[in-house]
């Protein structure tokens, strides 16, 4: 079996994509065949003796669609041309712009003199006084409309022609529908005044104007999710820095290092690829990978991790992967895989797409011939016939997803929940599992001094400036932890050291101007110098158990103080857990840090599950194991490291101060870094989703009604519905799905 992956071009929707696998999965020797659309690729596994690459592309093209086989260049994808997107999105934005301001000069134009009888329009184009010049604006202000969306006509009719209608088709077909009847009322206008009166121009142009704007908003979900991608790959660093087989170093492009080749890591540097310390120690900020918030201490035969950061010491890495297998490229291949294998949540507007179009295009036929055979007028099977396509418009189904999630995204912007796209909104009501990342979400995220012990009759305050004024000389985040404690306090931290030295991986070492020796560091430290701490073991376990980390404070080889820094648990945290148990929902904490750490935190917020020392593919593969048991998963996070979680799960939700990746992989982007948004999100989905389902039931009842009233069905009676009718109807469903929508605004979360 072979697997390859195609860029597709043409796709715009679930249909579209559905559409590309259900002609690949045909063809015999196909194994699999599936559709990233954010990314537009289709991976597709067969086998190479009954399929080939022409094969493949020849049926996606007779589908409508273009495919090319995808040529993976690292380069390419790190500079990834930014400028030409935003060219294109701002060239798309002006676009749209013309569209709208047309849109409302033309329903102003149309609507205007009907709805309001004072209401200005000049006489030469007044619909009483000049009936054709009223007619002919409207045709001239709708054509560039239509010139604007002309991709919908174009990929609207050729997925039509290939059998695989989409919401371009619904689109195409009524706006046209609409447009066609409104040309020839034109004509017909000096024949019958009151032809005016059957004109339809303003549903071709605002339809296409509304779907647009649409378009707009899923277009930046798209790119946003591409950006974040290119991110991830932006860790890894261009260059590495080789030492050759004759102790030279030589600065190379990361992809060209071998496994096996020797890394110099310097202070502050990024690491370039996985590996294992051969020479030298210091100490590693792996949060980014692993969420440890903490730091790490290197020293010989440990691993490290490609795109970590080394925060101070020197050491030498022989490599154990090169880029395409390290730790970095994994969590970027879950990402996309992730992203590849969650089937959007079809509307159900969509669902009906494929049949909706054929049948409403069939009944208005039927009914065309139906009356004729009956003896009627050809005029008369016309008026029928429009009155079916025009009354079939999709406006109120087209209006009734879309207006319910912008409302809905509306309000939660306006509470600082940002919303991705619709998907979300149908998805995150539906939760049973909320699984939250602990460093930087559950927890503070940055490590802060908690509690400080004193001995010999030492005082607090003396302890933190002298340890202040000798850790602002180190950038190692246990000396910010200090600096920032005694910075609170509003103490001056100015003790002069004579000598300084950063002892990596342990502490520091000073002598003051008095000639006192001051040390700072971890239990290594003390060891080194053959300084007996036996007396403070006591209250050195203690802190540990609690999760906190000791750093032990000494002048004169005398201690004199231990510093406890912990990363603390947010102040909604507990509350936040405690209303998701109360909905229902079953909470779940996951981390990258130790056992003993997690348990700790989970026990004070009350999580009924925690999973500690998983890596971040490990992460996705708890979320997709939880949804592997039927469960519908959010993922809470806010780290690089939870990106491949956040896609894996059904709703990704990023903590706004978090890391850009961990945003840009989410569905949700809590702003305001509240716990409790989570709890709120929920809620919006909820009213939304319910506010969706009354919008649909109200299209599909007047469908179901209109058409056979639009048939003739009732014309025995007396009754028949004109296209004029048909398209008061039409926007009086489309009214009133709207104002069901705008009702979301006065929502309380």
């Amino acid at each position: 079996m072979k697997t390859e992956i195609y860029d597709i071009t043409g796709m715009h929707c679930a249909a579209c994509s559905t559409a590309v696998e259900k002609v690949t999965r045909k063809l015999s020797g196909v194994n699999t065949s599936e559709v990233n659309l954010p990314m537009n690729r289709l991976t597709i596994t067969y086998d190479e003796n009954q399929v080939s690459p022409e094969m493949i592309t020849k049926k996606i093209e007779k589908a409508g669609f273009g495919a090319n086989i995808h040529i993976d260049t690292e380069s390419t994808q790190k500079t990834d041309s930014v400028e030409k997107i935003n060219r294109e999105t701002d060239y798309f934005k002006w676009k749209l712009a013309v569209a709208v301001v047309m849109s409302v000069l033309l329903l102003y134009i149309s609507m205007g003199q009907m709805l309001f009888k004072n209401i200005y329009v000049p006489d030469i184009f007044s619909m009483n006084t000049h009936p054709v010049n009223f007619a002919l604006l409207q045709l001239l202000i709708t054509i560039p409309i239509l010139i604007i969306g002309k991709n919908f006509f174009i990929n609207g009719y050729k997925s039509l022609f290939h059998g695989n209608p989409n919401m371009d088709t619904l689109v195409a077909v009524s706006a046209t529908a609409s447009l066609i009847y409104s040309i020839i009322m034109t004509f017909l206008i000096t024949d019958n005044m009151h032809n005016v009166h059957n004109l339809y121009y303003e549903s071709a142009g605002i339809v296409v104007a509304l779907v647009l704007v649409g378009k707009y908003m899923e277009q930046n979900s798209k790119e946003k999710t591409k950006s974040a991608i290119t991110k991830l790959m932006q860790l890894s660093p261009d260059t590495a820095i080789v030492i050759t087989p004759s102790g030279e170093q030589k600065e190379v492009q990361t992809k060209e290092v071998k496994v096996g080749d020797i890394l110099l890591i310097k202070s502050g540097a990024k690491i370039p690829l996985d590996g294992i310390v051969t020479e030298g120690n210091g100490s590693v900020n792996e949060a980014m990978i692993t969420g440890e918030s903490l730091p790490i201490e290197k020293t010989v035969d440990s691993t490290v991790i490609g795109g970590s950061v080394s925060l101070d010491g020197t050491f030498y890495v022989r490599v154990t992967a090169e880029y395409k297998n390290s730790a970095l490229a994994k969590i970027i291949k879950f990402v996309e895989d992730a992203q590849g294998k969650k089937a959007p949540i079809a509307k159900v507007a969509d669902k009906v797409a494929g049949v909706f179009v054929p049948i409403v295009m069939v009944i208005a036929v039927v009914a065309f011939v139906v009356w004729l055979i009956l003896g009627y007028p050809l005029s008369f099977a016309i008026k029928i016939f429009t009155s079916v396509l025009v009354i079939a418009c999709p406006c109120a189904m087209g209006l009734a997803t879309p207006t319910a999630i912008i409302v809905g995204t509306g309000l939660g912007a306006s509470k600082g929940i940002l919303i991705r796209n619709g998907e979300v909104l149908e998805t995150t009501h539906k939760t049973q599992v909320a699984v939250f990342d602990k460093t930087g979400t559950v927890t503070q995220g940055k490590p802060i001094v908690t509690d400080i012990i004193t001995y010999n009759g030492e005082n607090e305050n003396n302890i933190l400036m002298l340890s202040a004024s000798l850790e602002k000389l180190s950038n190692h985040p246990l000396s910010k932890a200090i600096c920032n404690e005694a910075e609170s306090r509003s103490l001056d931290a100015n003790y002069v050291a004579k000598t300084f030295e950063t002892i990596s991986g342990m502490g520091l070492k000073a002598t003051l101007l008095t000639n006192e020796v001051v040390l700072i560091g971890n239990i290594k430290l003390f060891e080194k110098e053959n300084i007996n701490i036996s007396n403070i073991k006591e209250d050195i376990d203690r802190i540990t158990n609690e999760g906190k980390t000791p750093v032990i404070v000494a002048k004169n080889n005398i201690v004199i103080s231990i510093i406890a820094i912990a990363d603390t648990i947010k102040e909604d945290a507990v509350e936040t857990i405690d209303k998701l148990k109360k909905m229902g929902i079953k909470t779940v904490m996951l981390t990258g840090d130790n056992k003993k750490t997690a348990n700790l935190i989970a026990q004070k917020v009350g999580v009924d599950m925690v999973f500690a020392e998983v890596l971040p593919t490990q992460k996705a593969d708890v979320v997709k194991s939880l949804q592997d048991e039927g469960n519908v998963v959010m993922m809470v996070g806010d780290g690089i490291n939870d990106a491949p979680a956040l896609t894996q799960a059904d709703i990704g939700c990023a903590i706004g101060n978090g890391s850009d990746i961990a945003i840009e992989s989410a569905q949700i982007v809590l702003m305001r870094d509240n716990l409790d948004d989570v709890c709120k999100a929920i809620k919006l989905s909820n009213y939304t989703i319910r506010n969706i389902k009354q919008n649909l039931f109200w299209a599909f009842f007047y469908n179901v009604l209109g058409i056979p009233v639009a048939c003739g069905i009732l014309y025995p009676f007396g009754i028949l519905l004109s296209p004029m009718i048909g398209g008061l109807a039409m926007s009086l469903s489309s009214l009133f799905v709207v104002s069901n929508a705008l009702r979301l605004r006065g929502k309380k979360l």
